[in-house]
């Protein structure tokens, strides 16, 4: 039976959970929380997320903070525990060893090892189980996951920062700054709750970035870079591929080009990734996407350009969008943030629903998710 204060733990589990964005991958954010009855109202006696490099599970750490505390209390989890083996024991299991007596999950884990498994598993031992308990804060938490199980590709968010009338740079290609310090940090939080950062080839030779996470506190948190480059026109001198061997850098290619060009990339600790062509010749992003996902990332940020922008538009594999906007204007001269997407008709364009905005300095964040 649910209780009235089971969505108000089952949000701070899911707050938890979102500790683990960008670290975990491949595994699912996760968060746990052991919560007591005791005479003066629950009480919480345990607090668990999963941790950096996917393990140890949020239920783990929840436990061992709990301790004998766990003994008949609630288990809040924002996914559904475990039940196979993998390089850790079932979680499910563990919470049966430890004697919880009832068990609150947010959302099934589609994972097939599991399944439904882990609510088996933990009733057939006699604890009782709620299932959808905010499972769509759940979902949404871990759309990166879910989407590389069920279209084996990652979660797409495309961030832009623009002027009011959405362009990027001057007509002369200026382009720092167009936000304001407040949007940039905003801009690295992004960063740090994906697990790589995108961009097209011409944004990496022009803006010559390092594409790392800056700010306080965070400066363990470097996600994996990625360059769309079919031409490897990416100078072996850039600060990506300087720093390649310190922070992972892909380069995502057409098959085969110059064989020295690619040992030179290789030597500086690059990965190339061949990516098949789509019917016009450019990269097929959708494979890309699929090949990504086959090393295991579950969180792609695209931060830039036109074109890559265009090229994810058009093949609807972008979930979220990040907009940021200048009070400023540009004008016709000066670049789009979006390349030509060749629709023909209003009723064609792919839309997207706006969630919320917030204020950041003179600047404005507005968030999407796409419209299927």
């Amino acid at each position: 039976m649910v209780r009235p204060y089971d969505a108000d733990f089952m949000k701070m589990a899911l707050a938890l959970a979102a500790r683990g964005l960008g670290r975990v991958a491949p595994n699912p954010a996760v968060g746990c929380i052991i919560v007591r009855e005791e005479e003066d109202g629950p009480r919480i006696v345990g607090r668990g997320w999963t941790q950096p490099g996917g393990r140890p599970h949020a239920e783990t750490e929840a436990l061992s903070r709990a301790g004998e505390a766990a003994r008949g209390a609630t288990a809040y989890v924002s996914l559904e525990p475990c039940a196979h083996h993998g390089q850790t024991p079932p979680c499910a299991q563990a919470l049966i060893e430890a004697g919880i007596s009832r068990v609150v999950v947010a959302i099934t884990d589609p994972d097939p090892r599991v399944g439904g498994r882990g609510f088996a598993l933990l009733e057939k031992a006699g604890i009782e189980v709620e299932d959808n308990v905010c499972a769509l804060e759940a979902h949404l938490l871990n759309e990166g996951f879910f989407l590389r199980i069920s279209d084996n590709r990652p979660l797409v968010t495309l961030k832009i920062a623009s002027t009011l009338d959405g362009r990027t740079a001057t007509h002369s290609g200026h382009s720092q700054w167009i936000t304001g310090d407040e949007a940039r940090a905003r801009g690295h939080l992004l960063r740090a709750t994906h697990d790589a950062i995108m961009v097209g080839s011409a944004t990496a030779i022009v803006d010559d970035p390092e594409l790392t996470c800056r700010l306080p506190g965070m400066s363990d948190r470097h996600p994996m870079r990625i360059v769309a480059d079919g031409r490897l026109r990416l100078p072996l001198t850039s600060r990506l591929v300087s720093t390649a061997k310190d922070v992972p850098l892909v380069i995502l290619t057409h098959p085969g080009g110059d064989t020295e060009r690619r040992k030179a990339f290789e030597g500086c600790g690059v990965e190339l990734v061949d990516v098949a062509s789509d019917k016009g010749g450019a990269m097929d992003m959708r494979v890309a996407m699929e090949l990504l996902a086959e090393r295991g990332l579950t969180r792609v940020l695209v931060e830039g350009g036109a074109r890559l922008a265009s090229s994810l538009v058009q093949a609807r594999l972008v979930d979220r969008l990040e907009w940021f906007r200048a009070p400023t204007l540009l004008g016709g001269d000066g670049y789009p943030a979006i390349a030509s997407l060749g629709i023909g008709r209003v009723g064609d364009a792919p839309g997207f629903l706006h969630t919320h905005s917030m204020q950041l300095g003179a600047d404005t964040l507005s968030s999407y998710v796409y419209r299927s």
